[in-house]
């Protein structure tokens, strides 16, 4: 099985783009994990594609602009950031989907379109254990997935450390089942107290960062035993505010694209 590495255009928007994919191919990245602004025009957009077919880059679509409370407009831009990102031919979408707040009935009319819209476009459409969606917690989701199996995940189980203050050891059966529906990884290491730990390569994170390792190891050998011809892993150590930065001057204490380097070369070796 081939596992793909993809970089995040999240915190490397000062680049022009033609410097960020040169950056991301140099990197050894496959692809590039990304979302369009509702303001990009079609010539914009395709120059972008343009882009990453001539640096031979792999794009994952990233649905996350949708934020507004009322359900129905929230609906509507959910619809429009997917059909705008599905035109884009990605590998798949990756999606922010719905908020803790909504019900369970609104926040599954949101997971059944995007799963007419993938259907519609022949794009896959998959939903992140994120804060603030319907995937928040361990648990919730534990209760999505037994109702509703046909469920596919981005496995960004860091927020779930922060959410319940806790590596989950006591939420194994949530973890497990959440392992069983994941299709992408999103390599950033949560702990209790946060969703981003300050630097992985740090020895006193070594209990935290062994923990998620071990986690992605099991996604890898599930896939492995299902016979997947791949699967994707973008390390997503983030830009501030998730990125600790030093009080007064605001200077980050570690270079978030060498932390994700890092990430992707201790992965790479972990599973080669």
């Amino acid at each position: 099985m081939e596992i793909k590495y993809f970089c995040p255009r999240w915190g490397s928007t000062h680049l022009s783009f033609d410097r960020f994919l040169r950056k991301v191919r140099d990197a050894g990245y496959d692809g590039v994990e990304m979302s369009f602004s509702s303001e990009m025009d079609q010539v914009e957009k395709s120059e972008m594609l343009d882009g990453l077919t001539h640096y031979d880059l792999e794009l994952i679509g990233q649905q996350w602009r949708t934020t507004d409370r009322n359900f129905n407009t929230h609906l509507y831009s959910f619809e429009k950031h997917l059909f705008k990102l599905c035109e884009g031919k990605p590998l798949f979408i990756n999606s922010h989907t719905g908020k803790d707040y909504y019900t369970q009935s609104q926040n599954m009319t949101l997971i059944n379109r995007a799963r007419e819209i993938s259907k519609e476009m022949g794009v896959k459409i998959i939903h992140e254990t994120h804060r603030g969606r319907w995937s928040f917690a361990a648990h919730t989701t534990k209760e999505y997935l037994i109702k509703f199996s046909e469920i596919r995940l981005t496995l960004d189980i860091s927020h779930w450390c922060n959410v319940a203050e806790s590596l989950l050891e006591d939420q194994e059966e949530a973890v497990a089942k959440a392992i069983y529906h994941t299709d992408h990884i999103h390599a950033r290491v949560g702990f209790q107290e946060g969703p981003q730990i300050n630097d992985p390569q740090a020895p006193e994170w070594k209990k935290v960062l062994d923990t998620h390792l071990c986690w992605w190891d099991r996604v890898i050998a599930l896939h492995r035993q299902k016979g997947s011809d791949f699967l994707t892993i973008t390390p997503e150590f983030g830009a501030p505010p998730y990125l600790p930065l030093l009080p007064f001057t605001k200077q980050p204490i570690v270079d978030q694209w060498d932390t994700n380097i890092f990430m992707m070369n201790l992965l790479t070796e972990r599973w080669k």
